[in-house]
This record gives C-alpha cells, sequence and structure tokens, in this order.
C-alpha cells in the first residue's frame, strides 16, 4: 500500500474514533434518591403502562373495552402507588392530593365497569387520564 493511501486510512481511522468517542454519552447523574442513574418513580411507569393501553383507544376511536378490561389493575395500581414512597422531588401535600384523587378516580372507573355504561366510563377514564397527567406534569416540572 502506498503511503498516500496509509495516511489516509489513518486519517479516517483517526476521524472515526474521535467521533465515536464524542457521540457516546456520558452516564447521567445519580438520583437524589440513590435510585441508580436517574430518580425514577415506579408506581408512575406502572400505572402509565395500564393508562395507556387504556387510555388511548378510547381517546383515538371511541373502543372501552381495553378500559374496561384494565380498570381493576388500574385500580390496584393506583392504590399501590398512592402507598408508596413518595421521591423527594415530589414530596408534598399538591402530589399526595393528587394520588388520593387518582386512587378515587381508578376506583370509580371499575365500580362503572361493573355497571357496564360505555359513555360514562369514557367519561371516568378521561377524568383519570387527566388526573394521571397532573402527576406527571409533577414529575417532569422543568426538566423538559
Amino acid at each position: 500500500m502506498d503511503m498516500g493511501k496509509r495516511n489516509f486510512f489513518t486519517a479516517m481511522a483517526i476521524v472515526f474514533i474521535a467521533f465515536w468517542s464524542c457521540s457516546t454519552k456520558p452516564a447521567p447523574p445519580t438520583g437524589q434518591d440513590g435510585e441508580g442513574a436517574m430518580e425514577a418513580w415506579k408506581g408512575l411507569d406502572d400505572f402509565h403502562q395500564l393508562m395507556a393501553t387504556s387510555f388511548h383507544p378510547y381517546h383515538d376511536s371511541a373502543n372501552v373495552a381495553p378500559a374496561k378490561k384494565l380498570a381493576g389493575e388500574m385500580a390496584v395500581s393506583a392504590s399501590r402507588w398512592a402507598q408508596e414512597k413518595l421521591p423527594s422531588r415530589v414530596d408534598n401535600d399538591k402530589v399526595r392530593q393528587l394520588l388520593k384523587d387518582l386512587e378515587s378516580k381508578a376506583q370509580a372507573l371499575g365500580d362503572l365497569v361493573e355497571v357496564g355504561d360505555d359513555p360514562a366510563i369514557g367519561e371516568s377514564l378521561t377524568s383519570l387520564h387527566d388526573t394521571f397527567h397532573l402527576l406527571q406534569e409533577a414529575w417532569k416540572g422543568d426538566r423538559e
């Protein structure tokens, strides 16, 4: 291999290594509660999975079947979440009240599912979703 090609490949290798090393993300800072890389809120994540699976079909096409199926799980999840130790960044009276409201609304949704009134189930699900979003906003704060 002639010297020009060798220098070219060497230069390209250096550029590649420099680009790769600059593009990798540094480890995020440790969270206040020592729960790993970033402070986590397990209850929010768990409830979010159920809410997304329940609410989006209703919001997109008025389909309450997933909400009916998951209403009991959402009530249990909301209750567990309300009993969790709050992460320090959201440990305040407003968030505790929102969690109580969420727990109450999740139970109300479960009760409505027993009756089977789809329009009322949709309204209840929307109210539960709105309360969930208030909790999500409290958690995100100014991080975005």
